[in-house]
């Protein structure tokens, strides 16, 4: 029979804006099965793009999150190594099988983040939107736009949340400015 152990970190776990440092590298995911994210590395540079998580008609249901498992190790593997992760923490969806999948994504992103010692951290949709397009409400097309507005270029309403939580992130330091 296995063991089970619950490890809790106490008053020496390291604040999330203290995880931010000038050298580390940042992973921001805007969770789905397109899934955007923004990476910017140890030398500041920053890299964008989606991951497709699509089943095929061959694939059983898990496939996808042992796909995404694999494709968070290979990006930090490239990065040299995350010291922090920052997802949009969706709290409605439109509908049953949505929030499936994305309590899915979760998971494995949580579970994939303890196991390898990395700080991560949600951020609620409103704040990401009123941070980079001044309005809590604003949609696809603004954040686009917004994006755009930084010098940055892309693909889809995933990537540019995705670079949008990554600035978020940078700027306020995870919250904290």
């Amino acid at each position: 029979m296995a063991e089970t152990t619950v490890n809790i970190r106490g008053t020496g776990a390291t604040p999330l804006s203290a995880a931010l440092s000038p050298g580390g590298a940042l992973l921001a995911l805007d969770l789905g099965t397109t899934t955007g994210f923004g990476l910017r590395g140890g030398d500041g540079a920053i890299t964008s793009g989606t991951a497709e998580f699509r089943l095929d008609r061959w694939q059983s249901g898990g496939m996808r999150f042992l796909r995404f498992k694999n494709w968070l190790t290979e990006i930090k593997h490239q990065a040299g190594g995350i010291d922090l992760v920052v997802y949009e923490q969706v709290r409605r969806h439109a509908g049953v099988d949505a929030s499936h999948a994305y309590g899915g994504w979760l998971a494995i992103l949580t579970a994939w983040c303890d196991h390898h010692g990395i700080a991560y951290q949600g951020v609620p949709v409103g704040t990401i939107k009123r941070f980079i397009a001044g309005k809590g409400n604003a949609d696809k097309t603004a954040v686009i736009a917004a994006i755009r507005a930084r010098g940055f270029n892309p693909t889809d309403d995933n990537e540019a949340d995705a670079l949008a939580i990554l600035l978020w992130a940078t700027e306020t330091q995870g919250g904290v400015r």
